[in-house]
């Protein structure tokens, strides 16, 4: 493995904020960055910036950072983060994050707290570690990604969103929404392992975070040596049903225990390709990754990538932690 990135705590850190400069919200996440800077004795750089801009900048901000010897911090939602580790992942740079989400999966699963105050107080006394991250074709994940069903359950639930607003009982009720109105059957050609088969379903969803899939209830058997998020993924696959059974699925997922529903498939890998039939003259296919939905052309390479992302996570042993605490007291050399 590469040596971990250098953090130079004399050098500003460099906040990607997705957010508009001058508005009530820039406002807001600027005072929470610039009190934790000020009590913890560091520097910032805070790039606002629209979401037509948001790679751009992410990818200047991540040069800049292995310049210095600094790390890129993402402020924003599953999209922004995944925006933002596109541009860490590809400079070697380490990255922070301050979750702004919904459901904050993958900060959740690091220990990141969900509240941006305290989120900035401890990424200033983390340091880099190296966390598993996935690809679909030359895309980055953190969370997950899909085709078919639940790429309409995203586009739903931002419109529901934008009339309800934000909050996982709005998320709830589009995702039963988009369920109850499914017609659509993929038929897809899926290789993994040296063996290929062939599957009708209505949504193929891959999970690279073992807490979102044990929230599902989903969560496969041990059948690879690593567990979601932790040196493999997991697959769901839903077969086509009607209604009625569909009701019974929403009860199993709002209950946790969509791994116990008829006609949900669960199973691990490292590496897998998919081929969907497509209609004639069509080459790409709707995807979802980490709360995105983009078209992509097929086929699909969905692995565990070699790379990691070197998040800026709290000190776990001794060492690091007096390190850790030095840097919080101004101490470190």
């Amino acid at each position: 493995m590469a040596a971990l990135p250098e953090i130079d705590l004399a050098s500003p850190l460099q906040f990607v904020i997705n957010a508009a400069a001058g508005s009530s919200d820039a406002r807001a996440k600027r005072e929470v960055v610039e009190a934790a800077l000020q009590a913890g004795g560091r520097r910032g750089d805070l790039l606002f910036c629209s979401p037509a801009e948001l790679s751009c900048v992410s990818h200047q901000a991540a040069a800049r950072a292995i310049a210095t010897r600094t790390a890129v911090v993402a402020i924003g939602g599953d999209g922004t983060l995944n925006t933002v580790a596109q541009a860490a992942h590809a400079a070697g740079c380490a990255m922070g994050v301050v979750p702004q989400g919904t459901f904050n999966y993958f900060a959740r699963t690091h220990g990141i707290p969900e509240n941006p105050a305290d989120a900035v107080r401890q990424l200033l006394c983390s340091v880099p570690t190296p966390v598993q991250v996935a690809g679909i074709n030359e895309r980055v994940f953190l969370v997950n990604t899909s085709l078919g069903l639940y790429p309409d359950l995203l586009q739903d639930r931002e419109a529901f969103k934008a009339r309800f607003g934000r909050s996982r009982w709005v998320a709830f009720l589009a995702a039963c929404a988009t369920l109850l109105r499914a017609q659509r059957r993929l038929r897809l050609h899926i290789e993994m392992g040296g063996q290929a088969r062939e599957v009708q379903t209505l949504t193929l969803f891959v999970g690279n975070n073992r807490l979102q899939l044990q929230q599902f209830g989903a969560e496969p058997d041990d059948t690879l040596a690593g567990t979601p998020g932790d040196g493999s993924m997991a697959a769901l696959v839903l077969r086509p049903i009607g209604t009625l059974s569909m009701l019974g699925l929403m009860l199993h997922g709002a209950m946790g225990r969509l791994g116990e529903a008829a006609g949900v498939e669960r199973f691990e890998f490292e590496h897998l390709v998919v081929r969907p039939t497509l209609p004639q003259g069509r080459r790409g296919v709707k995807v979802a990754f980490d709360g995105e939905v983009t078209m992509m052309r097929a086929p699909l390479d969905i692995r565990v990538l070699t790379k990691p992302l070197y998040l800026l996570k709290p000190a776990r042993d001794a060492a690091l932690i007096i390190d850790a605490r030095a840097c919080a007291e101004g101490t470190a050399p």
